[in-house]
């Protein structure tokens, strides 16, 4: 069962293609779902307009969980300024995740 963090953001996936090492595991993509029948396409490939999700824990995740289609895990202290400089992401107090 998928584990529901408590707090991640949305960012498109130009923003963090920008961080140097940057480098995405498209075989964990979400699957499309296709409405007629309730089947799912694998997906192979982002496209510009989409949105990816960076979890409490620095993950980069194709979804809201924190556990599940994770596109990115390379955490390092390079990535964690990459996204408090760059990105502005701050966990805020409400979340207290620590």
């Amino acid at each position: 069962m998928a584990t529901m963090g408590r707090y991640c953001k949305a960012y498109p996936i130009d923003r963090l293609r920008k961080f140097p090492a940057w480098e995405e595991k498209l075989e964990n993509l979400a699957p499309l779902e296709n409405d007629e029948g309730g089947s799912r396409q694998p997906r192979t490939a982002l496209g510009v307009d989409d949105y990816l999700f960076l979890q409490e824990n620095y993950v980069v995740t194709d979804g809201i969980f924190l556990d599940e289609h994770v596109v990115f895990d390379r955490v390092t202290p390079e990535w964690q300024e990459f996204c408090t400089t760059e990105l502005a992401f701050e966990i805020p107090d409400a979340a207290d995740v620590g």
